[in-house]
């Protein structure tokens, strides 16, 4: 599963790429993948503006002009693969196409289908049940060793346990599991010809 180094790093490829650009064509390919896809979703973002690409512990944030968000997740398996005008056809576990009005297309593959990709409101951001129960960012600057210290205060448990709970830190994982994927290559946003 992509944690929150692999996640920050395909935010990072995704920004350049989609921030300020209009989404002329979306393609979703199947009913949804973990969860449904929302109803209407390539006619919801057709013609939107991509205002921000963010990160909220192992999501990725696709902020909108209208005010809606979208919320992603890779899943154990999935990826972004950016290509340039002129992409192949999608392929048989590409299931979500955005193409920009300058040309670049990114593509949510995910083998497996255990990732996700919902719509919401950006007023109600942070109390989406995906997303209110996590815990701090530990790459914001407000993130000190005192505000870790109380967030252990009076567990009992191991530390590992205790950072793999997203209430304590957002978006941490078993670095075992870590090693693997990026061993593999997996996660990770793909430049294609663009």
């Amino acid at each position: 599963m992509p944690e929150l180094p692999e996640v920050e790093t395909v935010c990072r490829g995704l920004a350049p790429c989609l921030t300020g650009r209009r989404l002329a064509r979306v393609t979703v390919r199947r009913a949804g993948l973990r969860l449904p896809f929302p109803d209407r979703m390539a006619e919801r973002l057709t013609g939107r503006v991509v205002m921000m690409v963010a990160r909220r512990a192992k999501y990725i944030l696709f902020h909108l002009d209208d005010g809606e968000v979208v919320i992603a997740h890779l899943g154990m398996s999935g990826r972004m693969v950016i290509s340039g005008p002129g992409a192949p056809p999608p392929g048989k576990h590409d299931h979500v196409v955005l193409e920009t009005d300058d040309g670049a297309v990114v593509t949510f593959n995910d083998a497996r289908r255990f990732g996700l990709m919902i719509m919401t409101g950006a007023a109600g951001l942070a109390g989406h049940p995906l997303l209110a129960d996590l815990g701090p960012e530990p790459l914001e600057r407000d993130f000190t060793p005192a505000l870790l210290s109380c967030a252990l205060a009076g567990r009992k448990s191991a530390i590992k346990l205790a950072l793999l709970d997203q209430t304590v830190v957002a978006g941490l994982g078993n670095i075992p599991r870590l090693r693997r994927a990026a061993k593999n290559g997996a996660c990770m946003v793909i430049r294609e010809g663009f």
